[in-house]
């Protein structure tokens, strides 16, 4: 026994000898903490790598923004009161009985009050004015400050937005700087949401037990616990899942947010960035588009009951939709202005009366990024020469463009009405008729106005770009304007108008004829250009030869090479319609060409210049024989081809054009200018099938009614120099003097006059001898 037990003892300190040898081993908390902590650190400094990089570089993507030309008011502009109203309104202007804001207009007959908006231009800021503009009939007679009376000489207004460049993800705002905007504002919106806002450090305990006392108190949800840093985290940096781990971050990069910065930079970036609604594909964020896009003006000039109503929004911009829920909205704007009456911010009175305002929202507004796409488009191709299109779309550049909405209206207008009228009047199948359009200053390039689709609003084929159709006649004056140039010819040279045929290396030989298969013999130049006949014109063509005609038309803008075939001569050519008026540009510039332009100037997000678009000129052609070709012209418009111009507006308005027609009838073009614009008109069908309009017969008569309703202004011809006004007969061609009762003037360049008298001349009626007959005649 005492053997076992001694055994026993042995065996038992043996193990506890070896329980001793291999202690127990805890588990590594500090290890782990260290790690958490390190982790932890490692996070934290990744979030605020995160937030400083994102906040302190580009925080938003901004489109760019395209203007049309501002409306410049002064006494004397032709203008209508109709007209001026509906310019006002599609600017985003108010009709009110009496002016409160900017942005506001008032209208008693003939007589306006405007209350003008701030707006900045590429050049200066045009500072919001309370003007009275008075009208006389059509034009504006006198411009005067509402307050002392004072003349204003000339009033610019804010250009009316015509497209957006959208960021891929739709976002659209208007960068507002906190010390644009009412402190109203700012007030409403801190005791609305975070009360607490100046004195936390990101997060607020005590914001969150207020919040949920008042939301049970109300039975509602009447107030969040999120201060304004976390929600500008939340929508600023942060998904919109609703997780603790979101959470949990929200409230950290709060920390790290106000950690940084300061409390005026952080509100400014709520102010821009909260979502406000939707429009379409567009997101509206930002008090300062939403004020745009509910009310129609800029947040500075907001009523105090327009602000409590946006600040309302914040909580849920679809569940208060002013425009969707109107009884909604109003509860809730309502609240804001109690609860601002309960802080004693607003007079309890004060608040009432508020209250008792309707909302005063306006109605929306298609979106503007269709409004002209053909213009659009002409815009787009030339901003691509200068901009990359990801800079287009993030860098908030404001493009002022050369577009005038009135004319653009009115083109677009008279389009559709007159093609329904040619179709009708022609038993041509409705819709059938397309048309292009482009309307330039001719003087510097300007692009005025541009129609790619009898539809205005159709973003496909741009045919003012696009479609490459022959021209026809509209070839001739650039023919005429080459035998002018060489001195071989004059407007009184006389041409023979008869039969040719000319051998061609391959193919049927080239027999031009006129477009009544009639030939009249011999003709003078002048005529032969105004009557548009093929025969003389071509004749005269290959006299001078093809090459100096194809130099002509190059330099004066055709844009690829010229085959050297006898049919150019009579417009076998494809041109677009673009390119056409580039052509005449330089024609009725006298001869100097600018480049057709859609763009005056660009701008950044700060307003700081970055693109100018200089005026361009460069003499293409010999001033004195674009001299005779334009007074050619101006006889086509009043006793030619387009002689209805002459009929409507009168033989004296100096209207100057040319008409062409193709083989046919599949094309209908017409050419002409005033003393300011030039138009160009085409108007066909897209399956180049023949329609059975002349020049005269389709584009001449939309033309028409585009000038009648946006006005001529009259043009008086001027020789060039080097040009002289000589006395001809027009029958004969010949030098006439007082004994031809039908003498006219046509210019000359000097050496090239004809000597010969007119077989109705007396004489010479400037000797001594005839003072008697000339005193008789």
């Amino acid at each position: 026994m005492a053997s076992r037990r001694k055994k026993t003892a042995s065996r038992k300190g043996s193990a506890s000898r070896s329980r001793k040898k291999r202690p127990q081993r805890s588990f590594p908390w500090f290890r782990l903490l260290l790690v958490v902590l390190v982790a932890a650190a490692g996070y934290g400094v990744y979030l605020d790598a995160t937030i400083r990089a994102k906040f302190e570089g580009q925080r938003w993507a901004l489109p760019a923004r395209v203007y049309a030309q501002p409306l410049e008011l002064y006494a004397g502009l032709e203008l209508s009161p109709a007209r001026f109203a509906a310019a006002l309104e599609r600017v985003g202007y108010q009709q009110v009985p009496a002016l409160r804001h900017p942005g506001e207009f008032s209208r008693d007959r003939d007589r306006f009050h405007l209350h003008t908006q701030r707006f900045r231009f590429w050049d200066a800021e045009e500072p919001a004015r309370r003007l009275r503009i008075d009208f006389d009939g059509g034009r504006i007679s006198a411009i005067n400050e509402l307050a002392g009376g004072r003349a204003v000489p000339i009033v610019r207004l804010e250009p009316e937005q015509i497209a957006s460049i959208y960021p891929t993800h739709g976002e659209d705002r208007i960068l507002v700087g906190l010390e644009a905007v009412p402190e109203f504002l700012t007030t409403a919106l801190i005791v609305t949401e975070d009360r607490g806002f100046h004195e936390h450090s990101g997060i607020s305990l005590r914001g969150i037990a207020r919040a949920l006392f008042a939301n049970i108190r109300a039975g509602g949800v009447v107030q969040g616990g999120s201060t304004l840093t976390q929600q500008l985290v939340k929508n600023f940096f942060l998904t919109r899942e609703r997780t603790l781990v979101r959470k949990g971050n929200e409230a950290l990069m709060a920390l790290l947010l106000e950690l940084h910065y300061g409390k005026d930079e952080i509100l400014e970036a709520y102010l821009n960035e909260v979502y406000l609604g939707q429009d379409g594909a567009r997101s509206i964020h930002g008090f300062g588009l939403a004020s745009r896009f509910y009310f129609g003006r800029a947040l500075e000039a907001l009523a105090p009951e327009q602000m409590a109503l946006l600040v309302g929004m914040v909580k849920g911009p679809s569940y208060y939709d002013p425009r969707r829920h109107p009884a909604r909205a109003r509860e809730r704007r309502n609240l804001v202005l109690d609860l601002l009456a309960e802080q004693g911010r607003l007079e309890p009175a004060e608040a009432a009366r508020l209250k008792a305002r309707p909302l005063g929202v306006v109605e929306k507004r298609r979106l503007a990024s269709n409004a002209h796409p053909a213009f659009l488009e002409l815009v787009r191709r030339q901003l691509q020469r200068d901009y990359r299109e990801e800079d287009l779309r993030s860098e908030g550049l404001r493009i002022f463009t050369t577009l005038d909405p009135l004319l653009q209206r009115t083109v677009e207008a008279q389009a559709e009405a007159r093609l329904g009228q040619l179709e009708r009047g022609y038993r041509i199948e409705s819709g059938a008729l397309q048309t292009a359009v482009i309307v330039t200053r001719y003087q510097n390039g300007e692009v005025l106005a541009l129609l790619g689709d009898r539809d205005p609003h159709a973003a496909g084929f741009n045919r003012a770009l696009e479609a490459r159709r022959q021209v026809g006649s509209l070839i001739k004056p650039f023919v005429y304007l080459s035998a002018l140039d060489s001195r071989a010819y004059s407007l009184a040279s006389r041409l023979q108008d008869a039969p040719l045929t000319l051998d061609m290396p391959v193919g049927d030989a080239w027999q031009p004829r006129n477009y009544d298969k009639q030939f009249r013999g011999e003709v003078l130049l002048i005529d032969a250009l105004v009557e548009s006949l093929n025969v003389p014109t071509a004749r005269m063509g290959l006299d001078i030869g093809l090459e100096p005609i194809i130099q002509t038309l190059r330099r004066m803008g055709y844009p690829d090479d010229i085959r050297p075939l006898p049919s150019l001569l009579l417009g076998a050519l494809e041109l677009t319609p673009l390119e056409v008026t580039q052509l005449y540009q330089g024609l009725a510039a006298n001869g100097f060409r600018s480049p057709l332009q859609a763009i005056r100037e660009v701008v950044d997000a700060e307003g700081l210049p970055l693109q100018r678009y200089p005026l361009e000129v460069q003499r293409v052609a010999d001033p004195a024989a674009v001299s005779l070709v334009q007074y050619a012209l101006r006889e086509v418009a009043r006793r030619g081809t387009a002689k209805a111009l002459g009929a409507r507006f009168g033989a004296d308005t100096g209207l100057a054009g040319k008409t062409g027609t193709t083989d046919d009838l599949r094309d209908s073009w017409f050419a002409g200018y005033d003393d300011d614009r030039l138009m160009v008109v085409w108007v066909g069908r897209d399956d180049n099938r023949s329609m059975g309009l002349t020049g005269s017969q389709g584009a001449l008569q939309l033309w028409s009614e585009i000038m009648a309703r946006s006005g001529v202004l009259p043009s008086i011809y001027t020789p060039a120099a080097g040009v002289s006004l000589v006395e001809i007969d027009p029958a004969s061609g010949l030098r006439a003097d007082r004994g031809c009762e039908d003498r006219v003037q046509w210019p000359f360049i000097e050496g090239t006059a004809p000597e010969t008298l007119a077989p109705c001349a007396h004489g010479d009626n400037s000797g001594p001898g005839n003072w008697f007959r000339q005193w008789f005649d």
